[in-house]
C-alpha cells in the first residue's frame, strides 16, 4: 500500500508521532556522526592544549551526543500536550502555585460565568486578578503579531482573542458586582505548542488584541512584574471567596 492511503485520515498527532519513530535510525545515525566530529574536535583541542587527546576527545565526543540526544528529546517532549499525552491545564496549574502561592496569590482551577466559555484558571493576588487559558497548536505554527492584529500561522486569531478578551469582561463584571470590589482582568494565553515570534526587544510574549500569549512557565513571572491594580489581604480573601460560590465549577 503506497504511503500516502496509509496516512490518509491520520491526524497531524498521529502522523507526528509515525514520522518521529520512522526517523529513530536516522537521528542516531546523525547523532554518531556528529560525535565523532566532537571526537575529532577534542583530539584536536587536546594536542593544542596539552591535554590527554584521547580522553580530551572521548569526553566532548560523549558531551555532543548527549546534548544532540536532549535536544531531540526537548523537541519531541514539547508537543506532547498537543499530541494529547499531557494535560495542559495540570502543567500550567503546578508552575502558577509553584511560584505565585507563596506571594499571597490564589489559584483556582476551571472557572466560568454560567452561560460563558470556562476559563482554565483564575488567579487572585496582590497585584491584581488574571485568567490563563491553555492552547497548543501545531509546532510550526507562527503565533505573532502584525499592524496589531494577532496571527495563528496563515490565519488570524481575532476570534480566539476576542473570546477570551469577552470571558474577561463578564468575569470582572461578576466578582466585582459580588464582592464589591471593582477589578479589571488581564487574559493571558499559556502556549504549550506553536512558535511564538517574539518582538524585536526579546520578550517572551506575544501581546495582541487584548490577550497576551506566553509560555507556561513564564505566566507567573509575567503575572509577578506586571500588576494590574493593588489588593490587600482581605481584598484578595473576598475575590477569592467569591469567585469559589459564584462562579460555575468546571469539571
Amino acid at each position: 500500500m503506497p504511503q500516502t492511503d496509509r496516512l490518509h485520515g491520520l491526524s497531524p498527532q498521529v502522523m507526528y508521532e509515525q514520522f518521529w519513530r520512522k526517523e529513530a535510525k536516522e537521528r542516531w545515525k546523525m547523532r554518531g556522526l556528529k560525535a565523532a566530529a566532537g571526537l575529532a574536535a577534542g583530539v584536536a583541542l587536546g594536542y593544542r592544549f596539552a591535554w590527554p587527546p584521547v580522553l580530551s576527545g572521548i569526553v566532548l565526543g560523549l558531551l555532543v551526543g548527549a546534548a544532540d540526544a536532549a535536544a531531540a528529546w526537548w523537541s519531541y517532549r514539547s508537543t506532547a500536550v498537543w499530541r494529547g499525552r499531557r494535560r495542559g491545564e495540570t502543567i500550567t496549574a503546578r508552575l502558577l502555585r509553584r511560584r505565585l502561592g507563596r506571594r499571597g496569590y490564589q489559584v483556582l482551577g476551571g472557572r466560568a460565568v454560567p452561560g460563558q466559555a470556562s476559563v482554565d484558571h483564575l488567579v487572585i493576588g496582590p497585584g491584581g486578578v488574571w485568567i490563563v487559558d491553555n492552547e497548543s497548536w501545531d509546532p510550526d505554527t507562527e503565533i505573532a503579531t502584525y499592524g496589531g492584529r494577532l496571527f495563528l500561522g496563515e490565519k488570524y486569531g481575532s476570534k480566539e482573542a476576542a473570546a477570551l478578551v469577552g470571558v474577561a469582561g463578564a468575569l470582572a463584571e461578576v466578582l466585582g458586582r459580588e464582592s464589591g470590589i471593582p477589578v479589571t482582568i488581564e487574559p493571558l494565553i499559556a502556549v504549550h505548542c506553536g512558535r511564538l515570534v517574539h518582538a524585536r526587544d526579546r520578550r517572551r510574549t506575544v501581546t495582541a488584541e487584548g490577550v497576551t500569549l506566553l509560555r507556561p512557565r513564564h505566566a507567573a513571572s509575567w503575572i509577578l512584574g506586571a500588576p494590574r491594580q493593588e489588593l490587600d489581604e482581605s481584598q484578595v480573601e473576598v475575590l477569592t471567596r467569591t469567585a469559589a460560590r459564584v462562579l460555575r465549577r468546571m469539571g
